[in-house]
């Protein structure tokens, strides 16, 4: 916000012209208000005095809009991390994951569907060297603020994975049916840039040969 203030007082002729010129910002909208007093013995000279302090004070504003940069709104994005491991036979046919290897190149997806059951998202992503997955939801869109949130809207499920002697589906934190996310209270920030990451799984193929003695 600018105010401006001027006065002019000339021989015989008392002519004071006082102006608050407001320059107001927002996101949406430059707003410019202009307000003024005049005490005068001359209204002609008042009045041409006026219009040329209005005149400048116009100007003022333009150059200041055009110097002030408007602010850029941040893109919000959602992010789903976790881990694929390949289960060891020991444990096959439990939920548990000691002694689990992680999988690199392992693809899972991301599904997610609105409050009236309709698919809004859907993409595959793929782990890392240490079996780990980043999975950026771009273009992720909310049609109702509470139902379609992430947590309730959208599942992980297993695709494939890279290795013959581990690609046997298991529903380990329910890779097969949908493995919900969960809040993590995490955030990542950059310029223009926020992403609420969320957590899920972690989730687990099955070796294809297990010895029957090494199982429970």
């Amino acid at each position: 916000m600018a105010i401006y203030s001027f006065g002019f007082h000339q021989p015989q002729k008392t002519i004071y012209i006082m102006l608050h010129f407001s320059i107001i910002f927002t996101p949406q909208t430059t707003s410019i208000l202009v307000t003024f007093c005049v005490k005068q013995h001359s209204t002609k000279m008042a009045s041409k005095q006026c219009t040329i302090i209005i005149t400048i004070l116009c100007l003022l504003a333009a150059t200041t809009a055009h110097d002030t940069p408007s602010k850029q709104d941040k893109t919000a994005t959602v992010v789903v991390e976790g881990k694929v491991y390949c289960q060891s036979c020991k444990y096959f046919g439990s939920w548990s994951l000691t002694d689990a290897e992680p999988i690199p190149a392992a693809k899972v997806s991301v599904i997610c569907k609105n409050h009236k059951k309709r698919v809004s998202y859907y993409n595959a992503f793929e782990t890392d060297k240490n079996g780990y997955f980043y999975a950026e939801l771009k273009d992720f869109k909310m049609t109702h603020y509470l139902l379609d949130h992430p947590l309730h809207s959208c599942h992980v499920k297993l695709v494939s994975s890279p290795l013959e002697s581990c690609n046997l589906l298991s529903n380990v934190n329910n890779g097969i049916n949908g493995s919900p996310l969960r809040f993590e209270n995490k955030v990542v920030y950059g310029k223009n840039y926020e992403a609420v990451v969320y957590g899920s799984g972690p989730l687990a193929f099955r070796p294809t040969n297990c010895d029957p003695e090494t199982t429970h």
